[in-house]
């Protein structure tokens, strides 16, 4: 069978000690686990399937050990990195990125990328004047308060007499008056977005600074995506916009990576004629051209092509745009959005199918790029649980947390270097921020990433029972667990740990024996649960109990383990996800950086 052929390939052999009825396996980063029933969840509002199997028992012992001798992958310091939509200048949301609370919440995820682009990038122009009060999109002063954007206009000349970080205290009235535009312009962007026809925005420098400024405050580095549909009449790219935009920056001597364009393959929808490879190829060589004569960029980043999701034509155009320019971007990207957020339940973040999708995309670009550039990065960006915004209560409640965390053990697995999160605020419902820039459970559960997660990826070892394989059917695995060095930057253990992060679609608890190098070790336990009565739709969390919640809007909670002792069976709760750092594993992959 495929499965036994699997195990073969894996090279991890199983001796006649192996128990009677497990099976051992090798995969980097996965774990193949049968597929178990699961008893209901409070909160969760519907019945969620149950698949049953002859032979199967309900409590099932399985026992992990993890190669430690070297890394399988190495993937960036800055993998798991942020995305904010240009949207935030139509809404307003853009005034506020000086907010001290957000700046507090976005160092907890440094380093990482901060990635400027997304569905109006190529509806952007950049203007260089200086009185952001005149030339401010959207409604006008009279729409809320006489003085709304005098207010805006007076706190900017504030933090231009800062020095350093330019950080705001903002009073309450103004984001109360502010959520109330947000939420008039989120029915206007909606139907921009449903329609496919974007209306231009207009970046000035002043909004520049802005976003520069919280980037370099937040300890991010600012990836900035141009418009690629300013073309002229023969179909190139024309630059000039691009260019006033490359020199203001560079006066200001702002650190910044580039772009060219969001999802080039949507283009016939959007403006009536397409780009295909070839061409797009060669706007970025003209990019990188303009980039090498301006010296504060001449050695500057370019990624791209950001395409969407790998069907055919797309598959195309990318195959066009590496046969040209393959070798002049530093990284190839792509996005993912699992679920049409128009019609999202909760049931479909617990399906193993959905979490499955995005391994046949990874194989598809991979053969693209090792076919003209062997070696090149890959990136995915712009990925999200949903497109069309989200959904409220589900894109950004506890239950998409699954498809979070099983992304981000999926890729680096594969060894893609970079995933970026769509979105960190924005008016729709994939952000890990809200709108009273609140943390959401999918920004509790990238902050524990980013805190215990470190760049190498090793590969598991687990036994567990196999179910009869159906014909015709594939085994699905509700239980995954991915492994890797714990965090360099975490000062709470020493080099040689080793952490687990696991998630349990089952609804049953599932018990884990640690076995060989891992086995009599002391593990530090941090469970995320939804906290609360929503349940599955919960947007509060709790860590090992406890409910996770900033202390004020300079301090993020302290994120306290629970230690268990030594040799302690690990017991997975039904529907969660959990890390677990192994201690003083002295693990040879992971001494040295």
């Amino acid at each position: 069978s495929e499965l036994i052929r699997g195990f073969l390939l894996s090279g991890m052999p199983c001796s006649s000690s192996c128990p009677s009825g497990l099976l051992a396996l090798m995969a980097p980063g996965l774990a193949l686990m049968a597929t178990f029933s699961l008893p209901s969840q409070a909160g969760d509002r519907r019945a969620l399937p149950v698949e049953r199997s002859p032979g199967v028992k309900g409590r099932t012992l399985i026992l992990l050990d993890v190669n430690t001798k070297s890394p399988v992958r190495i993937i960036s310091e800055n993998f798991l990195s942020l995305q904010l939509d240009p949207s935030i200048i139509h809404d307003g949301w853009l005034d506020f990125l000086s907010s001290r609370r957000l700046v507090t919440l976005a160092r907890g995820l440094a380093p990482a990328f901060l990635r400027f682009a997304g569905k109006r990038t190529d509806f952007l122009q950049f203007h260089n004047v200086k009185n952001p009060a005149k030339s401010r999109g959207g409604p006008g002063p009279d729409y809320y308060l006489k003085n709304y954007e005098d207010d805006i206009v007076r706190s900017d000349i504030a933090l231009d007499k800062q020095k350093g970080c330019k950080i705001a205290q903002h009073p309450d009235i103004m984001l109360e008056l502010q959520r109330e535009k947000a939420a008039q312009m989120h029915l206007v962007l909606l139907k921009e977005q449903f329609s496919n026809t974007y209306s231009n925005l207009t970046l000035t420098a002043r909004s520049l600074d802005k976003l520069y400024n919280f980037a370099d405050c937040s300890g991010l580095h600012l990836i900035f995506a141009l418009n690629a549909l300013r073309r002229n009449p023969n179909n190139s790219w024309n630059s000039s916009n691009a260019l006033s935009l490359l020199k203001y920056s560079a006066s200001k001597k702002y650190n910044i990576s580039w772009e060219l364009g969001n999802e080039p393959n949507n283009y016939r929808t959007l403006i009536g004629r397409s780009v295909n490879g070839s061409q797009l190829g060669k706007d970025y060589i003209q990019l990188r051209s303009l980039l090498q004569l301006i010296r504060t960029y001449s050695r500057a980043n370019l990624y791209g092509p950001n395409i969407g999701r790998p069907r055919k034509n797309v598959i195309a155009l990318l195959e066009g745009f590496m046969k040209v320019a393959g070798s002049t971007v530093d990284a190839v990207t792509w996005q993912h959005y699992y679920i049409d957020g128009r019609v999202a339940k909760v049931t479909d973040f617990l399906k193993t199918r959905l979490l499955d999708t995005l391994s046949d995309q990874i194989r598809k670009i991979q053969k693209v790029v090792n076919t003209y550039t062997p070696g090149k990065k890959i990136w995915l960006e712009g990925v999200g649980a949903t497109s069309a915004g989200g959904m409220n209560n589900l894109s950004d409640s506890y239950a998409a947390g699954f498809l979070w965390l099983n992304t981000l053990g999926l890729l680096a697995s594969r060894g893609i270097d970079v995933v970026v999160r769509h979105s960190f605020l924005d008016h729709g419902h994939n952000h890990l921020v809200d709108q009273n820039f609140n943390p959401l459970p999918d920004y509790w559960l990238s902050l524990l990433y980013k805190r215990l997660i470190g760049p190498r990826v090793l590969a598991i070892h687990v036994a567990g029972l196999q179910r009869k394989r159906r014909p015709g059917r594939v085994i699905r695995d509700k239980l995954r667990i991915y492994a890797h060095c714990t965090s360099y930057h975490n000062h709470n253990y020493v080099r040689g740990s080793i952490t687990l992060y696991i998630i349990n679609l089952h609804r049953s608890r599932k018990k884990i024996k640690l076995a060989g190098t891992l086995r009599d070790k002391i593990v530090h336990q941090y469970l995320l649960q939804p906290y609360g009565k929503d349940g599955l739709h919960s947007k509060l969390v709790q860590l090992n109990g406890q409910p996770l919640a900033m202390v004020d809007d300079g301090t993020l909670p302290e994120l306290k383990p629970r230690p268990l002792r030594a040799g302690r069976t690990l017991v997975i709760p039904p529907l969660t996800m959990s890390f677990y750092v192994v201690k003083n594993v002295n693990a040879l992959a992971c001494r040295y950086r």
